[in-house]
């Protein structure tokens, strides 16, 4: 829609209209990620970190955000090759990579939260993520 408003394809008035609909296409999910400044699928790490509900402040919600994005990059560029399922050794390292990278999460989050999360995202990639993609690559 931008690309084409600066194109000069659409008036201000065509634009707005656009933009309106896409708004309201949006889903719940949608508008939160968009209001936490977050993709969906880190949208989806970062729910997992913070319910049943966390107490924390702005600046630990910033940081368990900041994980939740490095936890994807990490993953996505290092641990998730093709068929890591199939193999204890590549599960193993996806593994102690979410548990390395939680181990940043702030010091609200207990010993025993900090391995109830780890297991709760290990479940989450093992059953979201594949060696070539994952269900957020759809569009589902």
């Amino acid at each position: 829609m931008i690309a084409e408003y600066n194109a000069d394809f659409l008036n201000v008035q065509m634009f707005l209209n656009d933009l309106i609909n896409f708004a309201q296409e949006l889903g719940a999910e949608d508008k939160r990620a968009i209001a936490k400044n977050i993709t969906e699928e880190e949208l989806a790490i970062f729910d997992l970190l913070t319910k049943p509900e966390v107490q924390l402040t702005k600046q630990e919600e910033q940081e368990v955000k900041q994980v939740a994005k490095e936890l994807l990059k990490t993953l996505k560029q290092e641990k998730l090759v093709l068929d890591w399922k199939k193999i204890q050794q590549t599960k193993a390292s996806v593994e102690v990579a979410i548990k390395d990278v939680l181990d940043r999460l702030p010091q609200s989050y207990s010993a025993e939260l900090y391995e109830q999360k780890c297991q709760e995202v290990y479940q989450h990639i093992y059953e979201n993520y594949s060696g070539q993609g994952s269900i957020y690559d759809t569009g589902a």
